[in-house]
């Protein structure tokens, strides 16, 4: 048995156990000579040396268990060092898990109350995502990964946090749903979930069971830049994969700015922060044109997608996007008048920039958009 120092988020019960893949019962310890802080770059924990002592618990681990503690550090580039700290008043050398690069603290003290109210259930529901990897893949594609998986478990969350009206859809809950079994055949930047599962039918009746599968992302946002004062607006052409594979011989789309949201983001946010990454515009006023499922027979994708108020006074092509994620973009400043000529023809073929387009060629008519 080892014994292993705790002082972070997994002091949190129920994220203890589906890391270490059963309850742990830990005794109370200090880490003499430090501290622990909020990071600067978010809210997790980090040991600072220094300090009347650092808080936790210690518990005495089994191989596997260790081995599982392990990989889940690893995902957020943390590794073991022994330490000696305090049980009762006497010294124990023990596995305390470390950043591998060193963590910028924010001067402020971190709170596990604090982090389990605003994180806890998007992390509890991450680890299981997480955990299902233990085994099969390692440390570093556990990092490469980490961002995609708390994205997919932030989208799980916001759908079940707010439904959509049932006036005239069918009001069955998802527990009607059993699924008999289930797996995940891939898992990279997106998963494809793959299911054996029977439903109730609107004759009353209950489905056979069926074999579906779904590619399954996180929530993603768009917005569409406007400019009242000179009509324009501005769309980005780039490379599409999904495009390529189908057999499309020009693989280039127009689209509106688009993204992911981020965990501790709103749809809004992430909409001005792709603004700023993809095209370098600034968005004022948001307009929410829908939410809505783009494919929902295939993908899980949710988009929120806005109208966004820009100024577009500089007219000239640009070229944008994030070296680190390989974006290749060419945003174009047009007339929405030529906008519509592209609806029109077909050239404009992307689900987004066709509601997105259609929605504001409505509002400006209106006149409500400033």
């Amino acid at each position: 048995m080892t014994p292993v120092f705790l002082f972070g988020t997994l002091l949190d019960d129920a994220l203890r156990e589906t890391v270490a893949g059963r309850a742990l019962n830990g005794r109370a310890a200090q880490l003499p000579g430090h501290r622990i802080e909020r990071a600067a770059a978010g809210d997790y924990p980090v040991l600072v040396a220094g300090g009347d002592g650092a808080g936790g618990l210690l518990f005495e681990v089994d191989d596997t268990t260790l081995a599982r503690l392990d990989f889940y550090e690893a995902g957020f580039d943390y590794v073991r060092a022994a330490r000696q700290v305090v049980q009762d008043g006497a010294p124990v050398t023990a596995q305390v898990y470390v950043a591998a690069t060193p963590q910028e603290p924010s001067g402020a003290g971190w709170s596990l109350s604090d982090w389990a109210r605003d994180w806890g259930a998007l992390t509890r529901l991450a680890a299981v995502e997480v955990m299902a990897g233990f085994g099969a893949i390692g440390g570093d594609e556990l990092r490469f990964r980490m961002t995609t998986i708390r994205q997919r478990a932030l989208a799980r969350l916001r759908a079940a946090e707010a439904p959509a009206p049932r006036s005239l859809r069918s009001d069955i809950h998802r527990d009607a749903v059993e699924v008999i079994d289930a797996r995940a055949p891939y898992v990279h930047f997106f998963s494809v979930a793959e299911i054996d599962l029977t439903h109730p039918r609107h004759d009353g009746g209950r489905s056979a069971p069926i074999n579906r599968g779904a590619l399954v992302s996180g929530d993603a946002v768009t917005v569409l830049p406007y400019d009242p004062a000179t009509d324009r607006v501005l769309v980005i052409d780039q490379f599409r994969f999904a495009p390529f594979v189908r057999g499309d011989l020009y693989p280039w789309v127009l689209e509106p700015i688009a993204g992911r949201i981020d965990p501790g983001e709103t749809a809004a946010d992430a909409a001005r922060r792709e603004a700023r990454e993809e095209a370098r515009v600034e968005i004022g006023a948001m307009h929410r044109v829908a939410g809505y499922y783009p494919s929902p027979g295939v993908l899980t994708e949710y988009l929120e997608s806005f109208v966004g108020i820009a100024d577009l006074s500089d007219a000239a092509d640009r070229l944008a996007g994030r070296a680190d994620e390989n974006e290749d973009i060419r945003a174009h400043v047009i007339p929405f008048a030529r906008l519509m000529d592209l609806v029109e023809s077909g050239e404009a073929d992307t689900s987004p920039l066709l509601l997105s387009a259609l929605w504001l060629e409505r509002a400006r008519n209106r006149g409500t958009l400033a």
